[in-house]
């Protein structure tokens, strides 16, 4: 089970950070200010929850085990995998304003 955990961990940060950042952009677009951006607004708000979910990726990467076996791979390739997409699924949203 804690391999399925460990293979899991990237994929789900990506859900997460995905969720949150497309949630802001919703506030955001609705003309609702973000509550708790400390004043930085929505802009500030959605790249610091995607810093801080590339943050997340590299600490589970860091964690992860490293070796040729397979069970040490598999993990790693879901590492990677959560931190390529929440880095390029989420940039055109930060760079390109689209409300």
């Amino acid at each position: 089970m804690k391999w399925l955990a460990l293979t899991l961990a990237g994929p789900t940060v990506w859900a997460v950070v995905f969720v949150a950042v497309y949630g802001l952009h919703g506030v955001a677009c609705a003309g609702h200010g973000v509550p708790g951006s400390l004043g930085m607004g929505a802009r500030g708000a959605m790249i610091a929850v995607w810093a801080g979910g590339l943050a997340v990726h590299v600490v589970v990467l860091r964690a992860l085990p490293a070796g040729p076996a397979r069970a040490v791979f598999i993990p790693r390739a879901g590492a990677w995998i959560g931190l390529v997409a929440t880095a390029f699924t989420l940039l055109p949203l930060l760079l390109v304003s689209s409300c």
